[in-house]
């Protein structure tokens, strides 16, 4: 059986503008890395969660938040900021 053709593109490296976009886009992948822990700590923890695990998750989704928001102000996107 023949190997699939593969397209120039998949053998290529990440470009400079690449590279320099995904260290852009870390803080808010951090970030979500962050929320996904404390929200996999939650779910899978033996005992009750704790008022620190509960102030942990809302902390990881506020950062979230602003780095989503931070990221898309740096794209020059308009931010709607609500009261």
């Amino acid at each position: 059986m023949a190997e699939p053709q593969r397209h120039p593109e998949e053998f290529r490296e990440p470009s400079a503008t690449d590279l320099a976009a995904i260290e852009q886009e870390m803080p808010l992948i951090e970030a979500e890395v962050m929320l996904l822990d404390a929200q996999i700590t939650l779910l899978f923890s033996d005992a009750v969660p704790t008022e620190m695990d509960w102030q942990r998750l809302r902390r990881a989704q506020r950062r979230v938040l602003r780095e989503a928001r931070d990221l898309l102000a740096a794209r020059g996107a308009p931010v709607r900021r609500v009261a």
